[in-house]
């Protein structure tokens, strides 16, 4: 099987590492922001190398030698990990600004971390850039490469400035690409969401075993949607961690707007989405915005109670937080609930058997003689109104899709039928097929009806 080369792309705050990431996979998985410091954790993505080879590539964290302020140290920390698992390095610098000291001094740590390095003067698009890029050279770390991250121009020189530095991925072992796509497929993919300071980065590091994403007290830590990929018991999961979604009235414009948009579009990415909640706070009306996000959006979900450690009286918490969420949180009062301590531990391991659960049922697929006898019991015993007197008949169903489950139901009906009737059928099947916590989609057509 083939191994795919690592590549992280480092430097200082706000010189276009992200921006470049993004150009090269092709993606907008990494947050691009004017305010310096908008990356804090390791985001991972793949990159297609000119040959076709598959590169993984890592965008970290602004790196500075300074304690300036609370994150710099948790950065840095980042920022090594991922240059100590990578084949190369891309140190991008601002062409606009020229070398500056913050600049030698990342030079220097490289040098001594002794990884390869391929130098970029990025922003090369602007004025005089080409002249000011000979000052480069004075980094001591080869000959810099010009790019442009915004436009895409130089980055065919900056893939063969980098070939030199990985592995030989023309090496088959055996069918490699075959097996990738394959994993891909069959991979589980979760997201974390919540309010900020739940405890979504504690509870990530602590499904991986160690310390991948910035933990801090402090609201707003993460901002980018950050993907772990775990294997356990032969099973793929992939774990992504999301910003915290406050109030559209509480969130700030800037970044922490682009980080709930990310958030958004890391739900629309996964199958199943982890609602955390603080078990100190109970649910909150913000709870119940966010899970209807990802219900909406067709997610099996999962509401996680963390910091269930802090619970004295379990049992009086425990009845209080059910009481909530079947008022609160009545659309999903049928999903699973897990009491979780991210900090110790506990109950964490109950997550998987429960995601598998949910996959199973996400993923269902159900034969149509079996769909139509459920169908037809629940309907004979509690048929809709027919409608100008006529008895309202079911001729047959058949399910559509998967991935949520979904179903159409033919029928002599002329109208459209009250959403409580498709409730007491969703819930029907809810229960026949083991569903909780999977969104289920029914469509009733008459006669007339299209689509």
């Amino acid at each position: 099987m083939k191994r795919r080369p690592v590549v992280a792309i480092v430097g200082r705050p706000n010189v276009g590492k992200s921006t470049l990431f993004n150009r090269l996979t092709r993606t907008r998985r990494a947050l691009v922001h004017d305010l310096p410091g908008v990356t804090r954790d390791r985001i991972v993505g793949e990159a297609s190398f000119p040959g076709g080879d598959a590169v993984i590539l890592i965008d970290t964290g602004g790196l500075l030698m300074e304690d300036e302020d609370h994150f710099i140290p948790l950065i840095r920390s980042q920022v090594e990990e991922a240059i100590k698992s990578s084949d190369a390095v891309v140190f991008v610098t601002d062409g606009c600004a020229g070398p500056i000291p913050e600049d030698f001094e990342l030079a220097r740590r490289l040098r001594f971390l002794g990884v390869p390095v391929v130098l970029v003067v990025n922003k090369a698009d602007h004025r005089d850039v080409e002249l000011q890029a000979q000052e480069f050279h004075a980094l001591g770390l080869g000959t810099p490469v010009l790019v442009s991250a915004e436009h895409g121009t130089g980055i065919a020189e900056l893939w063969e400035a980098l070939e030199p530095f990985l592995p030989d991925m023309t090496a088959d072992e055996d069918d490699g690409e075959d097996e990738d796509a394959g994993e891909q497929e069959h991979e589980i993919r979760i997201a974390l969401i919540g309010r900020p300071n739940v405890g979504k980065s504690s509870l990530l590091n602590r499904l991986v075993g160690q310390p991948r994403v910035l933990v801090s007290e402090i609201p707003g830590t993460t901002r980018d949607a950050v993907d772990v990929l775990l294997q356990r018991d032969g099973k793929r999961f992939r774990f992504v961690d999301t910003a915290g979604i406050r109030r559209r009235g509480k969130t700030d414009r800037g970044p922490e707007v682009l980080s709930v948009v990310m958030a958004r579009q890391a739900i629309k990415r996964a199958h199943i989405c982890c609602v955390l909640v603080d078990a100190a706070d109970g649910i909150a009306r913000q709870d119940a915005h966010i899970a209807g996000y990802a219900w909406e959006a067709g997610r099996a979900i999962a509401l996680i109670v963390n910091k269930w450690d802090l619970a004295k009286d379990r049992a009086t918490w425990r009845d209080r937080l059910l009481d909530q969420v079947s008022q609160q949180l009545k659309f999903i009062r049928h999903a699973p609930i897990v009491f979780v301590s991210a900090l110790t531990g506990s109950g964490v391991k109950r997550i998987f058997p429960v995601v598998l659960d949910l996959h199973r049922g996400y993923r269902l697929q159900v034969t149509t003689s079996e769909i139509n006898d459920v169908l037809k019991e629940a309907w004979q015993g509690n048929p809709p109104p027919g409608g100008g007197g006529r008895e309202a008949k079911l001729f047959y169903a058949t399910q559509i899709k998967t991935a949520p489950p979904s179903f159409v139901l033919f029928t002599n009906l002329t109208g459209p039928v009250h959403f409580s009737y498709e409730r007491y059928l969703e819930n029907t099947l809810r229960n026949r097929f083991e569903l909780a916590g999977v969104p289920i989609r029914v469509i009733i057509r008459g006669r007339g009806s299209r689509g």
